[in-house]
């Protein structure tokens, strides 16, 4: 999967990067999250489809959108999916930078238990705004993964079935970031007006 350029005036101002161009990659949110799945995979995919659609080909300003999400912080996966698109977006909670000057502000620019029905992304020069629908069933998991998963989690699996289930796991993972990246079926956004 490609790598996500970004503009960071802040990274920029202290010297973090040259130009401000910073690239991300879906390495970087694995290492953010400690691991890799579709959950990982689902919020790579929606900061990507989201600025794509703000943005379009020029090159999405890093601090310089806002994100709200339906779910509270720590309801199920939200947590997770707020971390990344916090790497990608730099919008961050209550904990996020408060800026230099009333300038470069990150702090509260990621907003969850939101009245929205899906990740929305707001950018802050234009107030262009974008839901990201996601949705991963058309990529299921093999079948086979179920049964492994039980035994993994029982601590009945031997070597070979916890590298089997970790090899189905990621592949479920690579599907979704390279045959499914583009598929209206599985990522999309709409316009809010």
């Amino acid at each position: 999967m490609p790598a996500l350029r970004l503009r960071d005036p802040l990274a920029q101002l202290l010297g973090a990067s040259a130009d401000g161009l910073i690239d991300y990659h879906y390495a970087d949110a694995v290492r953010l999250a400690g691991h890799s799945c579709p959950t990982v995979a689902g919020a790579w995919l929606t900061a990507r489809t989201g600025l794509k659609a703000l943005y379009g080909d020029e090159v999405p300003e890093r601090g310089g959108v806002a994100v709200f999400l339906p779910q509270p912080e720590d309801e199920g996966v939200s947590g997770v999916v707020g971390q990344v698109l916090t790497l990608v977006t730099g919008a961050a909670g209550r904990n996020g930078f408060h800026g230099l000057g009333g300038q470069h502000v990150r702090k509260d620019l990621l907003q969850f238990a939101q009245p929205v029905v899906a990740a929305r992304l707001r950018r802050l020069d234009t107030g262009d705004t974008v839901e990201v629908q996601l949705d991963i069933r058309p990529v299921p998991a093999e079948p086979a993964q179920a049964a492994l998963a039980q035994a993994v989690i029982r601590r009945g699996a031997g070597a070979a079935q916890h590298r089997e289930f970790g090899r189905l796991w990621q592949e479920r993972v690579r599907r979704l970031l390279l045959e499914h990246a583009d598929d209206p079926a599985v990522v999309r956004a709409r316009p809010i007006h």
